[in-house]
């Protein structure tokens, strides 16, 4: 709608902004999706794709679709649902031909809040792994998640995001990594204490206000400091990406330790959401910085793929 011609009500934007998209048949698809594109600045680095209603099959078929056609016509790339980030990487590793063989040991590892058992995500994974393995697509695909680290039934412990920080630590001094690791241990106790289903009933059961998570919050500060510290010295060259994860994890792990203070004091679910919607923001924008790291590697003869392909990380799925 011209910015100068204020709508009248909601229905009036509505009407002038909708388009209908026919689902009957491919080609109508098709031709909607192609409208729309036409539609947004080159510069779009970023495509959402919102569903109404979790576990809805119907916007998962739909979305499956969507991505396909985006793949095979405007050259994207990448695919980040509203899932553990940390997870994630499970199924990345299977849609790339390494890692599980079967489906069946990412639908839980891989993708959180049980949304690997449905059968559009089934569908989705599948696709993407066989794209993947065809010799003739040289540009691969690559699978995310964006959401916090997410246990049973609300969020994990720290365990598995210190444990990446500590695995590239190891690769800057060895002794000093296995020295954060021996002080860290003891404190991250048992897994199942930071995903007790008993402490929605009684908060004081979370791990979040114990001595414990105090300790860990400073023993993050440490490694984000010495991280960056590092930088200057592993923010560039072959380990640039394995830093900028590194670093992006430690951040993580700071935000869902004050996730976890923030429950054990009684916090609301406005200011919890808030941490976790701010999280999940930062995890985008890390997904988006590293599609474009990858990019920067891509050579002829599919320079003019991405020259579209460029505005990879469409974030597809839940909010997505």
């Amino acid at each position: 709608m011209d910015s100068r011609v204020q709508p009248r009500s909601l229905q009036d934007w509505i009407a002038h902004e909708v388009l209908d998209i026919a689902l009957d048949t491919d080609e109508s698809l098709r031709s909607a999706v192609d409208t729309l594109l036409a539609t947004l600045p080159a510069t779009v680095e970023l495509l959402g794709f919102g569903e109404a209603l979790h576990g809805g099959e119907e916007f998962l078929v739909l979305r499956n679709r969507l991505f396909r056609q985006l793949v095979t016509d405007h050259g994207y790339r990448a695919l980040a649902i509203e899932s553990s980030l940390p997870k994630a990487e499970a199924v990345n590793a299977y849609i790339a031909g390494h890692g599980a063989s079967r489906y069946e040991d990412v639908a839980d590892a891989g993708i959180s809040h049980g949304f690997g058992q449905l059968t559009a995500n089934r569908e989705l994974v599948e696709w993407m792994r066989q794209y993947n393995c065809d010799p003739a697509n040289a540009t691969k695909l690559r699978f995310y998640g964006f959401d916090i680290p997410i246990g049973t039934i609300g969020a994990a412990s720290p365990r598995q995001s210190f444990e990446h920080v500590l695995a590239f630590l190891a690769v800057i001094d060895e002794r000093r990594s296995a020295t954060h690791r021996q002080h860290i241990e003891p404190l991250l106790g048992e897994e199942s204490a930071w995903d007790n289903p008993a402490m929605y009933s009684d908060r004081s059961l979370s791990l979040g206000g114990s001595q414990a998570t105090g300790e860990l919050r400073l023993a993050i500060e440490d490694l984000i400091s010495e991280l960056r510290i590092q930088g200057p010295g592993f923010g560039t060259g072959e380990h640039a990406a394995q830093y900028s994860e590194a670093l992006h994890y430690a951040i993580m792990t700071r935000q869902l330790l004050n996730f976890h203070v923030a429950f054990a004091r009684g916090a609301g679910q406005a200011e919890l959401l808030g941490i976790r919607a701010t999280l999940m923001a930062d995890n985008l924008a890390f997904i988006l910085e590293q599609e474009r790291t990858a990019a920067r590697y891509w050579r002829s003869p599919i320079t003019a793929t991405y020259s579209v392909a460029k505005r990879s990380s469409r974030s597809l799925g839940g909010r997505l």
